[in-house]
């Protein structure tokens, strides 16, 4: 089969790798339908985390070819959706609503879906069959659901979003801008996104932002608190993993509210006395999208949200090199990869 493999920071080629094969009875294996870049691929890209001849990828849509002999959940030609971290759905952790952080857990980075086909562990507890076969046009958002809405939402969730609230969100990639839509179904009062980008900003004003801030740090911080007679957001939805975000996030969460963090943590470090001070609660991590998975397929098969609208660029997976440098120099918020 073809798949992507970075080979080295900035060198990202298609080449023929082993098409996977069942190996465990619990193991599926699906044709790729559709794949994507996601915005943490670009920090092995970028050489700020180590990378030598990986296979990429861990967003996927596609359709069941062949299952193991215990899997029960999903059948073969089933068109399903599955997180970016394989969970078995049934150990206390899963159970509690923390699949990404199942006792079983296997980052389906390991095998890069960004290739004509995947190999599933823990096919039962992973892959959500659609209710059918799904309309073209609904295959952007689905695949959407496997990472960047169920971390959008995820990050909404563990930021108490709800009826009445205002929510600021920092970070205007794919997962900041499906926060915003995340909050919007949550209920919002007031959604609050923090962006530089035109293009950006006129999407996350369709997701259901109701203002936009353009300053960063310590200027972005004042104007949330301008905007919220100086209290600061009740929910802020932190998109991007770095401290200037990290510590903006929480400098404009109003004590008492709470900061839901999924942008991936590079080099971050909380001052412990200001935390304390801040009255401010924290949550967040890897989300947990096997959870939310059932919701977020049948709002999308319903048609009462598109999600699939982050995706800006499309191309064949041959060309996943120019879609890798399409997202690094921001010419391109999300792209999707045909296969």
């Amino acid at each position: 089969m073809r798949g992507v493999v970075m080979y080295a920071p900035g060198d990202v080629r298609v080449e023929d790798r082993e098409k996977p094969t069942i190996t465990r009875p619990t193991d599926a294996v699906i044709r790729i339908a559709a794949t994507c870049i996601c915005g943490s691929d670009l920090w092995p890209y970028r050489g700020a985390n180590e990378v030598d001849h990986d296979p990429m990828g861990h967003e996927y849509v596609g359709i069941v070819e062949e299952i193991g002999a215990d899997v029960k959940t999903v059948n073969v030609g089933d068109f399903v959706v599955g997180s970016f971290m394989a969970s078995d759905n049934t150990c206390e952790i899963c159970r509690a609503g923390y699949q990404s952080r199942c006792v079983h857990v296997v980052p389906m980075g390991r095998f890069g879906t960004q290739a004509e086909y995947s190999l599933i562990p823990h096919a039962d507890g992973t892959l959500v069959a659609t209710p059918g076969q799904p309309d073209a046009d609904l295959i952007p958002s689905l695949l959407a659901a496997s990472d960047v809405l169920g971390t959008g939402w995820f990050a909404a969730v563990a930021a108490e979003v709800g009826p009445g609230k205002t929510v600021a969100v920092v970070g205007d990639g794919a997962v900041g801008l499906l926060g915003v839509l995340a909050a919007r179904e949550l209920g919002a009062e007031r959604i609050i996104a923090m962006s530089r980008h035109a293009d950006r900003q006129a999407l996350a004003r369709e997701f259901g932002a109701t203002d936009i801030v353009e300053e960063r740090g310590d200027e972005g911080v004042a104007r949330i608190k301008e905007l919220t007679n100086g209290l600061g957001a009740h929910s802020v939805i932190e998109a991007v993993g770095t401290q200037e975000s990290m510590m903006q996030a929480i400098r404009a969460t109003r004590p008492g509210g709470h900061v839901g963090y999924v942008g991936v943590s590079h080099d971050v470090a909380l001052p412990g006395e200001e935390l304390f001070f801040s009255g401010v609660h924290l949550h967040g991590g890897p989300a947990p999208v096997r959870r939310f998975l059932p919701e977020l397929i049948q709002l999308i098969w319903d048609r009462r949200i598109d999600p699939g609208r982050v995706f800006d660029l499309t191309l064949p997976l041959e060309d996943a090199a120019e879609g890798y440098r399409a997202m690094d120099e921001r010419r391109a918020t999300k792209v999707l990869l045909t296969v």
